[in-house]
């Protein structure tokens, strides 16, 4: 369920040349898993900027091969253009997007750079996170002298490269040098005011980014500059850090913007950056009439910013993703100048599996899939969808409580629960799905070639695994479906209490998902040959089972007595 993501948005240096650009990207869309997400050439410039994303290894495959294809397309003694570049794939970052650290986003940076270095005889150099001295941490200093002068920089031992030659010769004349990185996710965004004026916006852009300002003497506009000691100018730094930030007019909208680079959206968040904008823009007589997002964003930054719109209205946290998204939308005028579409502008919905789900059919599909024919889904799975209408019968009742007149001094309580609530719901629903996976896993090995012993012993082994795993996957619906009953028992005792009835039924649809997926564990047990496993999954599930009708009998009493009341 938590994928790990990471982006590369390697930069090569040829803008002009459409064929090569596309062969060159084309070997990116040939590694399974990844996902070309933009290619944005310059003409100006002679660079293409290439974005994809993809699970770690994957991505990191595919960006060699993209490397090695540049190499060979690229001839770097050729090359002119305005951009600073010393290599025919000149930087090669990698972002983490989800589910994975900048330390592990490091460790693939070093692999991949060591295979370019080793295979391909292209000095590499580490930069950013990935960077193994402080001097090169920064990428200007990697890149000193560019291509030009390599011939020098390859003949001192302070420009050693991380891997690769440390010698100039024909093969780095024509490939130049690399710079791979780990580095954090930059998000460009930019923010509406309602105003044309650039010089306004600029000076909004100089109280917000990090850089700041420069201090002056007297006129803070046009006074003379402050210095201190060494001869340096001074500057007064802006609110926030790790932002970039700069004022313009966009003929296209017939406005002015706050164009922001977030450079780490883990020290400054979009919204942080959009509502500082606005406490700005107020204070200088303007309005913030909405943003705009170029490019894509991950989808943690798009949640993060739902939540902190409805931490500031004291709502409820526990809501459905969706609703989160379309929070952030409007609180952030992302659709101000144009439609925002989420499926087309986040990351993770952009690498979405395509495959159809249970889980997205409508009631009466999925109520005629499952009385069709065909054998899946079956108990299983319908066990799992029970416990997660359960769960979500409680997270009702604690939504709905948050948003109590009068108990306003409690939304955080009822929220932290609706919250919990959710997570539950969203578990079992990837376990409906999950369900008729694993029985369609026994049914494929069950399908496997019996014509020799090798392939008997091989098709025996895979039934028994697949086996196992359609036991696991009801024991985890039995799991998550008794653990979730903590939500209806705290609503049963501090609920709204007009919402008793609705806490019943989730508690009993949580009873009947334990007991239903149960039936499907000891079912698909009695085919396991190991039975020291059988054995241990059995006595585990019976507990659940059994403290599952305690608790349940425990619930209804409550609710019974309160309603007879």
């Amino acid at each position: 369920m938590n994928k790990q993501l990471i982006e590369c948005v390697p930069n090569i240096s040829e803008g002009r040349n459409t064929e090569k650009i596309n062969q060159i990207t084309a070997v990116v869309e040939s590694i399974e898993g990844v996902k070309l997400l933009d290619v944005d050439p310059g003409k100006a410039t002679n660079r293409t900027v290439i974005t994809f994303v993809g699970a770690p290894q994957a991505v990191i495959d595919a960006a060699f091969l993209l490397i090695k294809k540049a190499s060979e397309l690229i001839d770097m003694s050729q090359h002119h253009g305005e951009h600073p570049r010393f290599g025919a794939t000149d930087v090669c970052p990698l972002v983490p997007i989800s589910g994975i650290t900048m330390e592990e986003t490091k460790e693939y940076a070093h692999k991949l750079g060591k295979r370019v270095g080793e295979e391909l005889q292209i000095p590499c150099y580490f930069y950013e996170n990935a960077a193994l001295e402080k001097k090169r941490v920064n990428l200007a200093n990697c890149r000193s002298g560019e291509y030009e002068g390599l011939p020098q920089k390859l003949a001192t031992s302070e420009w050693k490269p991380d891997f690769g030659p440390q010698k100039y010769n024909d093969s780095v004349a024509k490939t130049g040098a690399i710079a791979i990185a780990a580095r954090d996710f930059l998000v460009a965004y930019n923010v509406n005011l309602n105003s044309t004026s650039t010089r306004r916006a600029n000076a909004i852009a100089f109280d917000i980014r990090e850089a700041g300002r420069v201090k002056r003497e007297g006129n803070p506009i046009t006074g003379k500059k402050v210095l201190d000691a060494q001869g340096n100018t001074v500057r007064i730094p802006g609110k926030l850090k790790a932002v970039k930030g700069i004022g313009w007019y966009i003929e296209e909208y017939g406005i002015a913007q706050i164009s922001y680079n977030l450079t780490n959206i883990n020290i400054t968040a979009m919204h942080e950056a959009f509502d500082e904008t606005v406490k700005s823009a107020t204070k200088r007589g303007l309005r913030v009439t909405g943003s705009e997002l170029i490019g894509l964003i991950p989808l943690q930054a798009m949640l993060d910013a739902g939540d902190y719109f409805l931490r500031k209205q004291k709502r409820s946290l526990g809501i459905s993703e969706a609703e989160k998204i379309k929070i952030a939308i409007k609180s952030l005028g992302l659709d101000d100048l144009k439609p925002f579409n989420p499926q087309e502008r986040i990351i993770e919905y952009m690498l979405k599996d395509t495959t159809p789900q249970l889980v997205d059919l409508s009631i009466r599909e999925f109520a005629d899939e499952t009385a069709s024919e065909s054998m899946a889904p079956g108990g299983g799975s319908i066990a799992a969808y029970v416990g997660a209408l359960g769960v979500s019968l409680g997270t009702m009742v604690a939504n709905l409580s948050a948003h109590k007149r009068g108990w306003d001094d409690k939304w955080d309580y009822y929220s932290d629960w609706a919250v919990k609530g959710q997570k539950w719901k969203e578990k079992l629903l990837f376990l409906v799905d999950e369900d008729t996976r694993a029985f369609n896993r026994i049914m494929d090995a069950f399908r496997l070639p019996k014509g020799t012993e090798d392939e008997k012993t091989q098709r025996k082994q895979a039934i028994q695994e697949a086996t196992k795993y359609a036991t696991e996957i009801p024991f985890k619906v039995m799991e998550a479906a008794f653990k979730s009953m903590e939500v209806m028992e705290e609503m049963a005792q501090t609920g709204l209490q007009n919402s008793l009835s609705d806490v019943g039924v989730g508690a009993l649809c949580a009873r009947t998902a334990v007991t239903g997926a149960y039936f499907n564990v000891k079912i698909n047990a009695r085919d396991i040959k190991d039975r020291d496993f059988a054995k241990n999954i059995l006595d585990k599930a019976e507990i659940i089972y059994q403290n599952t009708l305690k608790k349940e009998i425990q619930l209804t009493a409550t609710i019974m007595t309160k309603l007879d009341a």
